[in-house]
């Protein structure tokens, strides 16, 4: 028999259509304005943190592409029972580094880069092992870009220093985090 199927072929020409789509305007109509202003201050980060501008841009690219993409299978119901519960760990987890990123800003001299660490690379894998079937190992890779980055101690370290120039934009993300933490988004 054939293995041809119309649902899988109109899913992946979905993905590929979002995925070409990940500009700013487009993001608009599939990520709501708390997360959109985090994506903005998480650019700013990585823009001065990095000094290069297209760096920053396909990070922050690629954490949309692959949100887009995961929203597209939630949305297809293309998970199993097994990957929903994979899913449910990821979102505990996602909350605790949120809730542990607040802890961290609120806090002066509390923040461990090895815990913030540790959390983001549980995150990686658990989201790895969520679209190991899904998505293709470039969209793999777009995953281990993003968490990688924003893993980096040096990074964290930077971002948490009460005294540092990332501060302000460290003050915006965890205003967001809390917004999102607070409506029950994350």
């Amino acid at each position: 028999m054939d293995a041809f199927s119309s649902k899988d072929m109109a899913l992946k020409a979905q993905k590929k259509i979002l995925s070409s789509m990940a500009t700013k305007s487009s993001v608009q109509m599939f990520i709501d304005d708390t997360t959109s202003e985090i994506l903005d201050e998480l650019y700013r980060v990585s823009k001065e943190y990095t000094g290069n501008k297209s760096e920053a841009q396909k990070v922050i690219k690629d954490l949309v592409k692959i949100a887009v993409k995961i929203g597209v299978l939630f949305r297809n119901n293309c998970f199993s029972k097994d990957e929903l519960v994979v899913a449910q760990e990821f979102k505990k987890k996602l909350h605790q580094g949120a809730m542990t990123a607040i802890s961290f800003y609120e806090v002066d001299f509390t923040f461990d880069k090895a815990v913030m660490e540790e959390l983001l690379t549980s995150c990686r894998d658990l989201l790895l092992k969520l679209v190991k079937t899904h998505l293709t190992p470039k969209s793999h890779g777009r995953i281990n870009h993003v968490f990688n980055h924003y893993s980096d101690p040096q990074l964290l370290t930077k971002l948490y220093d009460p005294n540092g120039s990332f501060r302000p934009h460290l003050t915006k993300i965890c205003k967001g985090l809390n917004k999102l933490v607070e409506d029950g988004t994350i």
